[in-house]
This record gives structure tokens, sequence and C-alpha cells, in this order.
């Protein structure tokens, strides 16, 4: 992953801006007007093998008619379709190319076999899935036949007894590029690039608070297995974030320009600027100095004022006007008396 990573993504990406909703349908009812399963619609859609627009009311990409038409009319079709969307795990992957689940294991981990999706199962453990028909090639491949029997090469062992493992690494670079592929708006190029970074390396990047806002609103959404916030989710993301520092600075260089190409074509929205004059009251308002306790001449007030607030200016008139009340009084008896 370079910095040209998202220029070409972003040529190959040529989708209309809208559609009509009479020449096109829902995911849903293209994968039941296809007679396909709805994951291995969305996994096709994920590798570009069918093309979607987004809606002209922002409620979601949608598939032409033509697009539809143009699957169906395919002479293997539905059989070439679901072949080239067939996933499996180790052990089926391991049977196909006639390996031990070991040998599939270590190829896996050494980069050779990419996975195109995982999940975590309910013993917390990553189920790696892999194209089978990516398989069948690599297996077919004679220059791979020195892989599939016999030793591994000794330098292979060696990266894999300090523990080396690209599943993750070639999955989230195979995922940025289908989620490239698929966005047909500089912003969203940008958010996908970001969506592989740390939240923590995203502002060291982009430095200003709107554009990282508007990047929020076009981040990919994920299905994350288990619930948020559960041990299953965290491993998820752990997986779908980047880790190894070289892949973290090639995805900070694409973002920076990822973004720097979004702001040429389309600024981030920003709340408008103050143009026009200040009003007089406001600038009274503003320049009006304030009281410095520490300043001569200013009355210190002890907490009562400031717990009490106004109450407290009006307790000295009651107690004047109690006191003039009870002099009267006592004059009023001593008149009677004749004192």
């Amino acid at each position: 992953m370079t910095g040209s990573t998202v220029t070409q993504a972003a040529t190959a990406s040529a989708a209309p801006a809208g559609t009509d909703r009479h020449t096109s349908c829902t995911p849903s009812r293209a994968a039941r007007e296809l007679g396909v399963k709805r994951s291995e619609f969305d996994l096709a859609v994920h590798l570009g093998r069918i093309r979607t627009v987004p809606g002209d009311a922002g409620d979601g990409r949608r598939v032409g008619r033509d697009e539809i038409e143009r699957i169906r009319s395919a002479e293997d079709f539905p059989r070439g379709f679901r072949s080239a969307v067939r996933v499996v795990g180790t052990t089926e992957g391991a049977a196909l190319m006639e390996v031990t689940k070991a040998r599939f294991t270590r190829l896996a981990r050494l980069g050779l076999l990419v996975p195109v999706s995982f999940y975590v199962n309910r013993y917390r453990t990553v189920v790696w899935l892999y194209l089978a028909d990516e398989l069948h090639q690599f297996a077919a491949d004679g220059r791979n036949a020195r892989l599939l029997k016999g030793r591994t090469p000794e330098g292979l062992r060696g990266q894999l007894d300090e523990g080396l493992d690209l599943r993750p690494r070639n999955w989230r670079g195979r995922d940025l590029g289908c989620l490239l592929r698929q966005a047909d708006d500089p912003w969203a190029r940008a958010a996908a690039v970001a969506s592989l970074l740390d939240t923590a390396e995203v502002p060291e990047v982009v430095t200003d608070p709107y554009e990282r806002s508007h990047l929020r609103r076009f981040r990919p959404v994920r299905q994350l297995s288990g619930s948020p916030g559960s041990p299953a989710a965290q491993l998820a993301e752990e997986i779908m974030t980047a880790a190894d520092p070289d892949e973290i600075e090639w995805l900070r260089a694409d973002l920076a320009d990822a973004v720097a190409t979004a702001r040429r074509q389309c600024s981030a929205p920003r709340p408008a600027a103050l143009t026009g004059p200040a009003r007089p009251e406001f600038e009274h308002e503003q320049q009006k100095p304030r009281h410095d306790p520490r300043e001569p001449g200013h009355h210190l007030r002890g907490p009562e004022h400031h717990r009490h607030g106004p109450e407290h200016h009006s307790r000295e008139p009651r107690h004047e006007a109690a006191a003039n009340g009870r002099f009267l009084g006592l004059l009023g008896r001593l008149r009677r008396r004749g004192i």
C-alpha cells in the first residue's frame, strides 16, 4: 500500500452519482432475483464482481437492473457465480489443495494464501476464510509444487519460528482494496484508509477537527463478531487495525494524500464564519473590564454572599425595620404611663 494506491483505486471505481429507483433495486432484492444467498451476493459486491451505485436519497447503495441482467446472462450462471464466491476454512482448504492442515496454516501465515474474510467463533478463535478458486489456482501452479510437498525451505521456517503471521495484515490490505474500489467520493476513499488506523493515529495526520468529523460520516460499517465491547468484538477490532510500524506509516502517508486530494475536490463542511460587523452592544460587553478582587476599592464578600446571592442584600433592611418598630413601641408605652 503506497500513496498511489488511493489514486489507482479512485480511477478504477467509476460509478454514477445516483440512479433511478425504476432502473435499480436494493441489494436484498437483487440477491433474490439472482437466486443467490445474501452472503454470496455481499462478497461478490465486496470483491468487485457486482457493481453498485449510490441511492438518490442517501439510502444506501443499489444495484442497476442492467447489472443484474449482465450477471444473469453469463453462460455458466449461477454455477460460475457461486464458484467464484465460494469460501472455505482451513480444514476444507487443506483438503482442496491436498495438503495437511499444518502445511496449509504455514502457507497462510507466510502470506502465500490470502484470506478474504474471517469471523470469531464462540471459543474466541479466529476462523480465516479463503476463496476456493484462489486455492485451486495456487495448487495448480507448478511454481508452488515445492511448497506443497517436502520440507518447508529453511528461510521460511525461520520466519515461522519467529512468529510471523501475515494473515491479519494481508486481510487488511485486501479489504482496503475492496473498499477503495467501491468508494465513489474522495472523502469515502480517505475514510476507507483511516478505518484501518488506530483512532489515536488519525488526529496526528488529519489535524482539522471538521475534516475528521467529515471522515467519520464516510467510515465503512463492518460487521463485528459478537456484541459491541465483547471479547470477540475486541479481537475482531484488533485484526481490523494496523499493527506493524511500517504498515502504519504507509497508511498514514496514504491518508494524508487522500485527504489532500479530497480537500482539493471538495472541502469539508464547517460553520460559516462571522463576516459582518460586530453589534455595538456586543462590543461594549466585550470591552467592559472585569473587577479584579485584588484591585484597591474592590469589596470582598464573605461566603454568605455567594451562597445566598440576592437574598443576602435584603436582610439588612428587614433588620433595620424591626429595630425601628421596637423603638416606636417603647415610646408609646412610656407616653401612656405619663413618663
